[in-house]
């Protein structure tokens, strides 16, 4: 089908976008739904799950609107989104409570039972992920049994919010390989439920969907929400590694940083590997047989957004990087820790918090602004220098999200790493890497190759300034010496 298109979804945390994407991976249409995060107490963060798919409804209607395209060309409907937030169903598939969103922490003493039955070492063996902490999704099943005792005798199915959207238009409960490394009961080594974590939280496989994988179709459209229902719906991984294949990442050398509210690395490897000093996580790739080290960094844009709301409310953020290209490099001494909700890779140290180190008083607000941006970029090197300690090639990095919008924020990444730094033609990059796996998973490509081939472009590139890298190589040694004692001061 050359006329055939392809409809994405990625459900993100406060909002959910849809794309519509040709064979060729140009964007036709695009919208956003926004919705708010609910916060009844301290480390409890929900939404209905209705809001989930009445978003997607609502993303749909404006999308086929906008376009004016006759629905039975798009082939394929692909799903991507965050992992780890859990949507709970009766037998009916209907929610039987608020979802616990990924950021939710209230599974605190759940994780600390999980860590004193399996174990650090257990637990990153069989599931890649270096820590127990109580945003998993196995931790907070438990803390159902343990807390809603009603809700989780009644529950029939345990899912994530990909998987509640694909049932809700197929009517199959389906779901991706690589969303589920971070379920905390999802086998990497070997593709499959992990059935001792399952009887640890006395859930058995029937509680789970099925497992595809990506860009696998689940099955047709049921739904009437205005599509066709030859309209098949495919499976994706997490947004990140979905980001990562619209990058064309999906061979070892090539690494991608996506700097939205957070900042996350993608670096695939041909084989299981894993960090000695349990710093990086291990995820499956969404070709199987292949995996991804993702390490992360909890506020990246977050913390230039908590910077513009609190100090600079109502500016724009092209006036504060406008603003912070005038300060040179190194900001006259100033320096941000960006840990402002912890500190997840390259090291551990979820008590860390953010200090702005060095201020004196010829120190301006757009000081304060680039020093956010430069901070971003040290936590970038000191991750791809953890990467390549562990004997990683990074031989070709490439930027997404939000931030590789910003000239500023690109030429300061490639000055801090000392090399060049590539963007993509297209940015949405999450969308277009769901439309190529469903592309190939559909069959409108042979291939997920051959796929990126006909869809995916590179765009411009970035090299870093030598008399830049000079100072911030500088810069870098002061950020780890002073991550090292804010470690210290923790304990």
């Amino acid at each position: 089908m050359k006329d055939a298109l392809i409809l994405t979804l990625d459900v993100g945390t406060t909002s959910l976008k849809g794309a519509l994407v040709d064979i060729s991976g140009s964007l036709l249409a695009l919208r956003i739904q926004e919705y708010e995060l609910e916060k009844p107490a301290p480390d409890r963060v929900e939404v209905d799950p209705d809001v989930y798919w009445s978003s997607a409804k609502k993303v749909i209607a404006e999308i086929l609107a906008e376009s004016a395209v006759d629905p039975r060309r798009i082939a394929a409907l692909g799903i991507t989104g965050q992992g780890e937030t859990l949507i709970v169903t009766d037998t009916s598939g209907r929610p039987l409570r608020k979802a616990l969103v990924w950021l939710d922490n209230r599974a605190v003493a759940e994780a600390e039972a999980i860590k004193a039955e399996f174990g650090r070492d257990e637990v990153y063996r069989v599931t890649g992920q270096q820590d127990i902490v109580p945003g998993w999704t196995a931790a907070k099943i438990l803390w159902l049994r343990n807390n809603e005792p009603d809700t989780f005798k009644a529950a029939a199915k345990f899912l994530m919010v990909e998987d509640y959207l694909v049932f809700c238009l197929t009517g199959k409960y389906a779901t991706d390989h690589a969303l589920n490394s971070s379920t905390l009961y999802y086998d990497v080594p070997h593709a499959c439920w992990w059935q001792r974590m399952l009887d640890f939280l006395q859930v058995s496989e029937s509680h789970l969907p099925t497992l595809l994988n990506s860009g696998e179709a689940a099955g047709n459209i049921v739904a009437d929400i205005g599509l066709a229902s030859s309209t098949l719906v495919t499976v994706a991984p997490i947004d990140q590694i979905s980001a990562a294949v619209g990058a064309g990442n999906i061979a070892p050398g090539m690494v991608t940083e996506t700097t939205g509210s957070v900042m996350a690395i993608c670096a695939t490897v041909g084989e299981m590997v894993y960090d000695p000093l349990k710093r990086i996580g291990l995820y499956r790739h969404a070709i199987p047989g292949r995996y991804v080290l993702l390490p992360w960094v909890p506020t990246a844009g977050m913390a230039l957004r908590w910077f513009r709301d609190e100090f600079a409310p109502g500016t724009d953020y092209a006036s504060l990087t406008d603003a912070a290209a005038t300060i040179p490099p190194g900001c006259e001494g100033l320096l941000l820790l960006p840990h402002l909700n912890g500190m997840v890779n390259p090291d551990i140290n979820p008590d860390a918090r953010g200090v702005f180190f060095g201020i004196s008083l010829s120190h301006r607000k757009p000081h304060f602004v680039r020093a956010v941006l430069e901070a971003v970029a040290y936590s970038l090197r000191d991750n791809v220098e953890a990467l390549e300690e562990m004997g990683v090639e990074c031989t070709q990095l490439v930027s997404l999200g939000g931030a590789a919008r910003s000239a500023l924020w690109l030429q300061i990444k490639s000055d801090v790493l000392g090399r060049p730094l590539s963007v993509m033609d297209n940015e949405e990059t999450t969308s277009l890497g769901c439309a190529v796996l469903a592309a190939a998973g559909t069959g409108l490509y042979g291939s997920v190759e051959e796929a990126i081939k006909g869809m995916v472009v590179s765009g411009r590139s970035v090299v870093p300034n030598p008399e830049n890298h000079t100072v911030y190589d500088s810069r870098f040694k002061k950020y780890k010496e002073l991550n090292r004692l804010l470690f210290l001061a923790s304990d």
